[in-house]
């Protein structure tokens, strides 16, 4: 969409998107997040690549909608195999004061951590409505869940203290790129995100979670002031 026709945090967000893509150099194997503001840091590697200002680009998809973008815009994507990503750039649902993340909204979670994980460095774009003082303000935590016996999972999560409710946008659950229900969590606050990450990962029937603690290195946030960049301490 050209720039005129965006509204202003939406033309922030992608002011947000390319300062992160302005990070990405000639060869490398990128992490392509998900979501709305992801997809600007696709579009952007893809006028790039089409301008000539990068080559040898590749893409690592974090999604199949993605991966669909990417290839529209000429970016080579492969699967994700071993090798080190050299960058990965990503959206996130909540940043807190240290760049821990909550992310899954957009349903990607396993695929996006397992990917970004991966990247010597995390890159994050978001707008200021993302920024909490602490994980669970504003946002569940999706949790990813197996579909047989999910109703039981249920019961587990609850028993942690856990509100929420299984993700169910019409007359069916939720399916995952992976074929996983996703239950979204209401947290208690102040919330131990470390500990309740241990606890989940150690829940019968959990998969994955939404938190992303301690991967990103920086993050470009847009506001209606303009953009700025956080770096993680320490």
């Amino acid at each position: 969409m050209p720039e005129a026709q965006l509204s202003g945090l939406e033309a922030l967000k992608r002011e947000a998107a390319v300062r992160a893509v302005a990070l990405v150099e000639s060869g490398m194997r990128v992490g392509l997040g998900t979501g709305s503001t992801a997809k600007y840091a696709i579009e952007e590697i893809g006028r790039r690549l089409a301008a000539g200002e990068l080559s040898g680009i590749v893409g690592v998809a974090t999604s199949e909608a993605s991966d669909v973008l990417a290839r529209q815009v000429g970016i080579p994507v492969e699967p994700l195999d071993p090798r080190p990503l050299d960058i990965a750039i990503d959206g996130a649902d909540e940043i807190d004061p240290d760049l821990n993340l909550i992310k899954g909204l957009g349903g990607a979670l396993l695929r996006e951590k397992l990917t970004e994980v991966q990247a010597r460095r995390f890159i994050v774009i978001a707008d200021h409505t993302k920024l909490v003082s602490g994980l669970g303000e504003k946002a569940p935590v999706p949790i990813e869940i197996a579909r047989f016996g999910f109703l039981s999972t249920i019961e587990r999560l609850r028993a942690l203290g856990l509100g929420g409710r299984l993700r169910q946008p019409g007359a069916q659950p939720y399916v995952s790129d992976n074929g996983n229900y996703i239950f979204d969590a209401a947290l208690p606050q102040p919330c131990d995100a470390l500990t309740l990450e241990r606890t989940l990962k150690g829940t019968l029937g959990v998969i994955e979670t939404g938190f992303f603690l301690g991967m990103a290195e920086r993050a470009f946030v847009a506001g209606l002031d303009g953009v700025r960049e956080v770096v993680r301490r320490g």
